[in-house]
């Protein structure tokens, strides 16, 4: 077994294990591979290991490894889960299945106006600013309802849920704290009419704590393909 299929063994063990824990189904929790700055060989090697939805931070390069990928290209899911600029709408809408970050409205306008014609739905997320970091990009808590009401209207995109990068927290109840308010949040869009059903949540140092709180996809980088350069 390679080291990449080991360490995607180790780390599905890990969310097994903090499911169960949580009293829920392990399937219920989906691994997204974090693969910026990791080469597109390197995600081949995951992919062969079982692993098959991958999140990338920066526009060209996650173009380029789909490209290169581009074989897979049916059976990969491609995630930008990063911040994405007005003037990078159009390659993400004709190449991602996902975009996690959407916290304007314009954004999500011009993504739903740039997704080709037959191509499924764009899955998008909203980022929400869920410890009022001033250095953090997404929505206040206050604004979201309003801007999911406004995404889901929009026809060329599928709104799944939320996403959130909660301040940093060593203890483990102090971790939980954030992730309890975004599930709440994700609980009043329910209550409002809308279909949403992801909770996007959860890295290596606080993933036991979103999936205690609901994550239904927490973003893995490092556990799986070592320390980036």
């Amino acid at each position: 077994m390679s080291v990449i299929a080991a360490n995607l063994q180790a780390v599905e063990n890990d969310i097994a294990a903090a499911a169960q824990q949580a009293g829920r189904e392990p399937s219920a929790v989906t691994l997204l591979a974090v693969s910026k700055t990791v080469p597109a060989e390197r995600v081949r090697e995951a992919f062969g290991a079982g692993q098959h939805a991958f999140g990338e931070n920066y526009v060209q390069e996650g173009l380029d490894k789909i490209a290169a990928l581009g074989d897979l290209r049916g059976d990969i899911q491609w995630h930008f889960i990063g911040p994405l600029q007005s003037n990078k709408t159009r390659p993400v809408a004709e190449q991602f299945d996902w975009v996690h970050a959407i916290d304007r409205l314009k954004i999500a306008e011009r993504l739903s106006a740039q997704r080709p014609a037959g191509m499924a739905p764009l899955q998008v997320c909203i980022q929400v600013n869920i410890s009022r970091e001033d250095t953090k990009s997404g929505v206040p808590p206050e604004d979201v309802l309003a801007l999911a009401q406004a995404i889901a209207a929009l026809p060329n995109l599928r709104l799944r849920g939320l996403m959130a990068i909660p301040a940093p927290a060593e203890d483990p109840v102090a971790q939980r704290l954030p992730f309890a308010a975004l599930r709440g949040l994700l609980d009043q869009l329910r209550q409002s009419g809308l279909q949403v059903d992801t909770l996007s949540m959860g890295m290596s140092a606080d993933m036991n704590a979103a999936i205690a709180e609901g994550a239904t996809l927490v973003r893995i980088g490092t556990a799986i393909f070592g320390a980036r350069h």
